[in-house]
């Protein structure tokens, strides 16, 4: 699955944390997902509310995140267009993490 292996080459671009799940990989901090490769393997990241609209507003292709059928609330779709922007993917990545990591512990 190309996608899968994009999507484990922007994980690892943070040593923060690894990647989880077989069948729909993830990442996840302080009992909080917080980047996600859908079924129709699209990624997502999980962002605070004013990221959330500067993405979207910024990147061409973003916008909501669905899976399963589901909008996951905060997320945002990383186009296709950004897999190779290792810079800007690595930022949105480490704010996701900084995110969850500012949440209440579940």
């Amino acid at each position: 699955m190309k996608n899968l292996d994009i999507y484990d080459s922007i994980i690892e671009l943070n040593p923060n944390f690894e990647r989880k799940g077989k069948s729909m990989p993830y990442t996840s901090a302080n009992g909080y997902m917080f980047t996600l490769l859908n079924k129709a393997g699209e990624i997502g990241f999980r962002l605070p509310k004013e990221e959330q609209k500067i993405f979207k507003e910024t990147y061409e292709g973003s916008g909501p995140f669905i899976s399963y059928n589901a909008t996951m609330k905060d997320y945002v779709l990383i186009p296709e267009h950004l897999y190779t922007e290792r810079d800007i993917l690595a930022k949105y990545l480490q704010m996701a993490y900084e995110f969850v990591m500012s949440l209440p512990p579940k």
